[in-house]
């Protein structure tokens, strides 16, 4: 089996790689029938040097390579026919920008494997990100935080050689006595809580965050069902809140009234209630003044997050009352750090972690016949058709939109 490292191209450049040189070679050693080869990358976060002195060959020969690798999406002109592609799509929620991808995809009889729809059987995700947008977003909110108010500076993350390095920036800090709302227990809310901690700063109780005034900055991190309720009054649950989001509403609100800077790390699905809205923010009670938006999601829970923001201008404002952009320094403005592609900021320490579990997980898929179902959950495409799993995509692929 011969894989290939795929060099990334697509606009802004993506460091990140899925196997870094170290994880190749535990590659090669676990299965000796394996041999992999990397394309010549400028950018990527291990320089080509780096893959030589650990043996393998970096040469433009990915039409050799049964298996192709890399992180974001690959053009179409790039894209070579009759070969299995790992990368994240974006296709599987109908990403309307990737339509003519997909459908190329098929057209030239490519075996895609999404990144995102790697799972175990019980359907939970084993390759990912996450953690690394949670550490990175939780730093960029820090700096966003200095910045409005001018306490203090923080460099850029991306100038930072790893999270070592963002946690000795963050311990320099010192903060005023605020109120820190994480919401979120997955992957991202717990890759920030690891910077809180890291930071020393004291964890509470809902109870205590809601009532209590402290001498010190604390932060307090909540789920699903803790900043949502029944509609009915029934006492509420995780579980059923993932079953049956549209019986229940925002119970955030209240956290709103005593927060200074939240940082979201959760999941937001079809059919949950935006944990605020225009008209909270309005509100003369509502708090908050610096918020990371780790999660994203434009126009949706999180009212104040109107547009993704860059690497290079990680920060705008958002007027209450306009409901406009404006200047994050204003005195009315709520500071919103939206970046969507974090991780890319910390393309190593991301690389290592992503490439440590695509080695637990994926790779012994090729060699042991896939006996837990691994690549088989993950195949989107295969001879120039959708298989089963995704045959609800055919009428984004025929261009019509359900």
């Amino acid at each position: 089996m011969k894989f290939g490292i795929i060099k990334e191209r697509k606009n802004p450049p993506d460091r990140r790689v899925v196997l870094s040189p170290e994880a190749c070679q535990k590659v090669v050693e676990n299965h000796p029938k394996a041999v992999i080869i990397v394309e010549p990358s400028s950018i990527r976060t291990f320089s080509d040097e780096e893959y030589k002195d650990r043996g393998f060959e970096v040469a433009s020969k990915m039409e050799e390579c049964d298996v192709l690798l890399g992180v974001k999406e690959v053009p179409i002109e790039a894209l070579i026919p009759n070969k299995k592609y790992f990368f994240f799509s974006h296709t599987i929620k109908k990403q309307s920008y990737n339509r003519k991808l997909l459908q190329a995809i098929l057209a030239k009889n490519i075996e895609l494997y999404d990144h995102e729809v790697i799972t175990n059987q019980k359907e939970q995700r084993l390759v990912a990100f996450g953690r690394y947008a949670g550490i990175v977003g939780a730093y960029n909110g820090f700096r966003a935080y200095g910045l409005k108010f001018g306490s203090f500076k923080l460099p850029k993350a991306e100038k930072l050689e790893d999270q070592e390095a963002l946690i000795a920036k963050l311990k320099k800090i010192k903060l005023p006595n605020i109120k820190i709302m994480l919401t979120g227990r997955g992957r991202v809310g717990n890759g920030a809580r690891e910077m809180l901690d890291a930071m020393n700063l004291r964890k509470v109780t809902v109870a205590e965050y809601l009532e209590e005034e402290f001498k010190e900055p604390v932060y307090c991190q909540i789920d699903a069902s803790e900043y949502n309720k029944r509609k009915d009054g029934i006492r509420g649950n995780k579980p059923d809140f993932f079953a049956n989001p549209e019986e229940y509403k925002t119970n955030f609100t209240r956290f709103t009234k005593v927060t200074d800077f939240y940082i979201a790390g959760h999941f937001y699905g079809d059919g949950a209630p935006y944990l605020y809205t225009r008209e909270d923010v309005k509100h003369p009670d509502f708090r908050i003044k610096v918020v990371a938006d780790v999660s994203c999601d434009i126009d949706g829970p999180i009212a104040t997050t109107i547009r993704p923001s860059t690497i290079a201008e990680p920060i705008y404002g958002y007027d209450p009352k306009t409901e406009k952009e404006t200047n994050f320094k204003n005195k009315s403005a709520i500071a919103v750090m939206a970046v969507d592609n974090l991780p890319c900021e910390l393309p190593r320490d991301a690389s290592n972690g992503f490439g440590a579990a695509f080695l637990k997980h994926v790779i012994p898929a090729f060699f042991n016949k896939d006996e837990d179902g691994v690549l088989q959950r993950a195949l989107m495409t295969k001879n120039g058709k959708l298989t089963k799993r995704y045959k609800y995509l055919q009428d984004y692929v025929d261009g019509v939109d359900s």
